[in-house]
């Protein structure tokens, strides 16, 4: 029988044993803490919309890109130019920084804050942004000499504000905007969105149809009509067809817009996923 001494002696022996592993694993572990560099996980970004315009990059948010490119695309369908484009914009910018409000200075609502009181129209017309934009450029259009005015004069001859020259202070981004949402620039916009919403839109069913029966609607020219034999003076019709398309992605469950070889994606904006691609030439494409 082994002495007491003996057994005590054995699990001296395997108590130390088990403190220097412990002590292995607790020096490897702070070593490993210390030492290796952690992954780097890119964060998806905020959904947004990014223009690539002449002055550089700027960005909206998603219902901002939607309205705009609504105000623009109600141009082609009454042949003006795109400095009509920039007045309209101009004056959005002003009025409610192109939110759709259901409020305003008194009777004011929607992009234009035209009021129901001073005849634009009732509120629930106000607040359709192609009932909108189309009374803005009917009354634009009624302006002498509107095209040779400054900006903000157009844009003020319209509205009537309290202040006027205000409209002025918009006008170089106005122009810029107006360039790209009229198609002129190409796949000047892209959008992004959150991942439980680019996973919702795959999920769904697409509703291609919807989209083009809305941009018959908007821009007064029926998407299957593309290409143009000549685009009305606004600008580049099947373009500003592509990046309306875009910005309503979400709306109408769209995953891809193509258009002339190129292709967006709908994505989460990590690692560029957000850009435009190459893609087999061709006509409108909504998937």
């Amino acid at each position: 029988m082994p002495s007491k001494r003996r057994r005590l002696s054995a699990f001296v022996k395997i108590l130390l044993a088990l403190s220097l592993v412990c002590g292995a694993l607790v020096g490897g572990a702070y070593y490993v803490l210390t030492t290796v560099e952690p992954v780097e996980t890119a964060e998806p970004p905020e959904p947004g919309c990014r223009l690539d315009l002449a002055q550089g990059e700027y960005e909206l948010e998603p219902a901002q890109a939607r309205n705009a490119a609504t105000v623009s695309g109600v141009a082609f369908g009454h042949d003006l130019p795109g400095s009509a484009v920039t007045v309209a914009f101009a004056t959005v910018w002003q009025e409610s920084t192109f939110y759709n409000l259901e409020f305003g200075d008194r009777d004011s609502l929607g992009l234009f804050q035209q009021r129901p009181s001073q005849e634009w129209g009732e509120p629930e017309e106000i607040l359709d942004p192609v009932y909108a934009s189309t009374a803005f450029y009917t009354a634009l259009a009624e302006v002498e000499g509107w095209e040779s005015l400054p900006v903000f004069e157009a844009a003020q001859a319209v509205q009537r504000s309290a202040d006027g020259y205000a409209y002025d202070q918009h006008e170089l981004l106005s122009a810029d905007m107006a360039e790209a949402f009229t198609g002129t620039l190409g796949p000047a916009m892209t959008c992004w969105y959150v991942p439980e919403t680019v996973e919702a839109v795959r999920a769904a069913d697409a509703d291609p149809e919807g989209a083009r029966e809305e941009m018959a609607r908007v821009f007064g020219i029926a998407p299957e009509s593309l290409p143009l034999e000549e685009d009305p003076r606004t600008g580049d019709t099947g373009w500003a067809m592509a990046l309306w398309a875009v910005a309503h992605a979400e709306e109408y469950g769209l995953t891809s817009v193509a258009y002339q070889g190129r292709q967006w994606r709908i994505s989460d904006g990590t690692e560029d996923a957000e850009a435009w691609s190459t893609a087999d030439p061709g006509g409108l494409v909504l998937e």
